[in-house]
């Protein structure tokens, strides 16, 4: 694609632009000792501290950067237990037993999520919608029948359709009944200021960098503080602190796109995804004038891998072109979540020798819902109460067969990419790129990476993922470095973006 036919560089994220106003805390400035230490400020950490703090617990909630700047700033911020067609997968794997506590864990979730709405008055456009799995491939019609059967075998409300109220061509589908949809950021805003209303402390700008397990364990900052306490709970993307569960290579990392898009066709209620690849998500939101902005999702692949990032924006708008009567791309951003090799989440102690270090991670696209379930099951560990999901989601639980056969495809990939990257020609100079490109180039005879701004200034970085020792490559679409093995991600600046690196970057200079 030339630049000329690049997309142009509209606002990053709807929620983020519509939630402007959100508070700022402070950072961390010296040593503290408390009950609970949560780190991550996305759905699961802030429903975590809120529940703990709700509970009498001194809590401490701590963000690397902002609160609400990742991933739950860029989700299509569905609230469904309908994670694809996964029932069918998960009875056949695991058994009718655990799938179905799957299915229970992530409906209450959702109705937690529904009932704090309501007692609370949270004003956060929430709405009750029914969710579609549909396809239009022959191959995909068995799959939905076995998704059907399933949902039967659990007891899940849902029905085999052969079309959808939405106007795109489906030859079937299944739908989950009762499902719903929301404004993210102004829900968790509500329960920041509830956090906060009933003790809780919050640090932004405050980097956790490892754990120094024991009866009190310490978390150690970036900066030196250390906050000594009864619990601590990492819900991070990657953990900050392994603890030797070696998370890092037990997940993998998935970019997937964004547009919202105004369009001039009336929306069916409901929200749509499609069963194939390449996935499309649709739904939509209600802007604040009241006017309905579409949600086309999709593009989904792992990070650091694959075609130039604004491809698939490109892609994402041929699509609305080709179903809809487009009339303009208002929003444009990206996301990244982890995968585990089961599809179930990791939530729980981090290894049985650290009994009060916990974390949450691994939910795929669906954090909504498994992240709240997060909270409820990690509250419940601290305080000592009985949950029936723990042996599910637990991060030490047994590895399946097909589980293993994931991890080993994973790990392989990670091996070709550390050794691709190191043995790629590199012929670009930093002379030749143009103004707002990037690209990997040839510095002093080594790979480096550099990016040239608007305004022609040049940033030059080492290119060496300061996790592994990957090569990292460069996202056109997010002007960020990333790394295709763990999905660490860095700025054109070098800053770290998305771990598991925590140090950013090495700068260079011509």
């Amino acid at each position: 694609m030339s630049k000329k036919d690049q997309l142009p560089k509209y606002p990053e994220s709807y929620w983020i632009e519509t939630s402007s106003e959100l508070s700022s805390y402070p950072a961390l400035e010296q040593n503290l000792e408390t009950d609970v230490v949560v780190v991550g400020g996305g759905i699961s950490g802030i429903t975590t501290a809120y529940l703990l703090a709700i509970e009498g617990l001194r809590v401490v909630l701590i963000e690397a950067g902002r609160l609400l700047n990742g991933t739950t700033a860029h989700t299509t911020a569905k609230i469904t237990a309908q994670h694809d067609l996964i029932y069918d997968e998960l009875i056949q794997r695991e058994g009718e037993e655990k799938a179905a506590l799957y299915y229970k864990a992530n409906h209450e979730a959702l109705q937690f999520m529904k009932q704090t709405i309501e007692q609370n008055d949270i004003d956060c456009g929430f709405s009750v919608q029914d969710a579609y799995v549909y396809t239009n491939s022959n191959e995909y019609i068995n799959k939905l029948e076995k998704e059907m059967s399933a949902y039967a075998a659990l007891g899940i409300p849902g029905a085999y359709l052969d079309q959808t109220p939405l106007e795109l061509p489906a030859r079937a589908a299944v739908v989950m009944h009762n499902q719903a949809q929301f404004h993210p950021l102004q829900y968790l805003s509500a329960l920041v200021l509830k956090f906060v209303e009933a003790g809780g402390t919050i640090y932004e700008n405050t980097t956790a960098v490892d754990v120094e397990p024991g009866a009190h364990p310490q978390v150690i900052t970036s900066k030196g503080r250390r906050m000594t306490c009864k619990h601590v709970v990492s819900c991070t993307h990657f953990p900050f602190y392994d603890g030797l569960g070696f998370y890092f290579a037990r997940m993998h990392a998935d970019r997937s796109y964004v547009l919202g898009v105004h369009v001039e066709d009336k929306w069916s209620e409901g929200m749509y995804l499609s069963a194939e690849d390449p996935k499309r998500s649709i739904r939509y939101v209600k802007t604040a004038k009241h006017e309905k902005l579409l949600l086309i999702g999709g593009q989904s692949h792992k990070t650091g891998q694959g075609v130039c990032t604004i491809n698939h924006y490109e892609e994402l708008r041929k699509f609305a072109t080709s179903h809809f009567r487009l009339k303009e791309i208002a929003y444009r951003w990206s996301a990244q979540d982890l995968a585990t090799g089961d599809n179930i989440p990791y939530i729980g102690r981090i290894t049985a020798s650290s009994p009060n270090v916990f974390l949450a991670t691994g939910y795929r696209k669906w954090g909504m819902t498994n992240g709240t379930a997060a909270a409820l099951l990690i509250r419940d560990l601290i305080m000592e109460k009985e949950n029936v999901y723990e042996g599910l989601y637990a991060p030490s639980r047994p590895t399946t067969l097909g589980a293993l056969k994931n991890l080993i495809v994973d790990n392989a990939d990670v091996a070709k990419h550390l050794i691709a990257g190191k043995l790629e020609l590199v012929h670009k100079h930093p002379e030749d790129l143009a103004v707002d490109e990037g690209s990997v180039v040839k510095l002093h005879g080594k790979r480096a990476g550099a990016y040239k701004d608007s305004e022609g200034k040049l940033f030059l970085v080492d290119t060496t993922c300061t996790h592994m020792g990957c090569e990292v490559e460069w996202n056109n679409g997010d002007r960020t470095w990333d790394c295709p093995c763990h999905g660490s991600r860095f700025s054109y600046r070098g800053e770290v973006v998305d771990g598991p690196a925590e140090e950013p970057l090495k700068t260079l200079q011509l």
